[in-house]
């Protein structure tokens, strides 16, 4: 997933980043992180080389699809910790990319919720650490729609005032989601037949789209030119931060979960720099200043614990309990049907 990151720390939380003590390394220690734009904290990486004296140089990508693509193409070479959705952590570790999680050198995984650990597509956290977390849904304008929307039946047949005031992600997995899971289907389907029903019933949806839209969404219906929204909760909180009367809701048929993940590459040279830098990420101030700024769950309890409970009240999305998120089916890697979804999506996206 892109990430923005669209709200201004109200406090400084350099010092209390920085407040370890640099400890000795060896001047040829340098790591490279390759994450999404705005993800993380300004000085996070310059506040690391002053606790750790540990260099790390910051590598930027738009998409899964293109870490993975230039992780691949290198065989792992060039990048030490990568920020990742789940689906794609798991990839990485049936392609022998993904190095194996030392617990010993995270000190700080001790401030993850339990559920943190209870991940079906990796338990125990053996080669992943989460970073963040949180569902897919409806983002919409209450006091635009006639009534509240609450099944993925209102997205892909709106009612006729919605019609061309509807958009709908584009990336391969949500897309898809959307109407497998309106059919009863899993998120992770791969019988052929389901695949097929759910491009049709995305390709009849798109007569009544305003667009397809994957970072602007809530831009849209700030302005009113959209009214009801396919939307990551974070995202649909950077509406509600604008305009108090957008509001989100997941579907009764459920939704995913979706993990944003980090993973030493195995081609790592300087693992144990990487194992710092991931505990350093999972310090309880980081984590706050991940939730405050990009508004999305955290897996990291200290740092939840830690918020404003104001941003609860706003940002009601985020005080969905580990639990429930749990509740519903996390995103897993297709293996070689996730060809047959890119093939749906361009056909889907290319229809007339």
């Amino acid at each position: 997933m892109n990430k923005l990151n669209v709200l201004t720390l109200a406090a400084c939380v350099s010092a209390a980043l920085t407040m370890a003590a640099p400890l000795s390394a060896p001047a040829a220690d340098k790591i490279v992180i390759s994450n999404w734009d705005g993800y993380m904290p300004e000085d996070l990486l310059s506040n690391f080389e002053k606790a750790t004296g540990i260099q790390a140089e910051h590598a930027v990508h738009a998409t899964n699809e293109e870490i993975m693509g230039k992780v691949v193409a290198s065989g792992g070479r060039g990048y030490d910790v990568l920020f990742v959705s789940s689906p794609f952590a798991e990839a990485l570790k049936q392609l022998q990319l993904a190095a194996p999680i030392d617990h010993s050198l995270i000190p700080n995984l001790r401030n993850l919720y339990a559920e943190a650990g209870q991940l079906g597509y990796d338990p125990g956290n053996t080669f992943s650490v989460p970073y963040a977390w949180g569902t897919t849904g409806l983002c919409y304008r209450a006091d635009l729609v006639s009534g509240a929307p609450g099944s993925w039946e209102d997205l892909l047949s709106p009612q006729a005032d919605l019609r061309g005031k509807v958009t709908m992600l584009s990336t391969d997995r949500w897309l898809m989601a959307a109407g497998l899971l309106s059919l009863g289907y899993s998120v992770n389907e791969k019988d052929a037949a389901r695949i097929n029903e759910a491009g049709d019933l995305l390709i009849e949806a798109k007569r009544h789209l305003l667009s397809y839209d994957d970072t602007t969404f809530y831009s849209k219906l700030v302005s009113g030119e959209a009214a009801l929204t396919h939307a990551w909760d974070g995202w649909c909180n950077y509406g509600i931060a604008e305009n108090a009367d957008i509001e989100y809701v997941i579907p009764r048929e459920g939704t995913d979960l979706w993990v944003d993940t980090m993973v030493i590459v195995a081609g790592s040279e300087n693992r144990e720099a990487a194992h710092r830098f991931i505990d350093y990420v999972l310090n309880a101030e980081v984590g706050a200043w991940v939730a405050s700024n990009i508004l999305y769950k955290v897996p990291n309890k200290a740092a939840m614990d830690a918020l404003d409970p104001a941003l609860f009240t706003q940002f009601p999305n985020l005080a969905m309990k580990p639990a429930d998120l749990l509740r519903q089916e996390q995103l897993r890697d297709l293996g070689e049907t996730q060809k047959a979804y890119t093939r749906m999506v361009t056909k889907i996206l290319s229809s007339r």
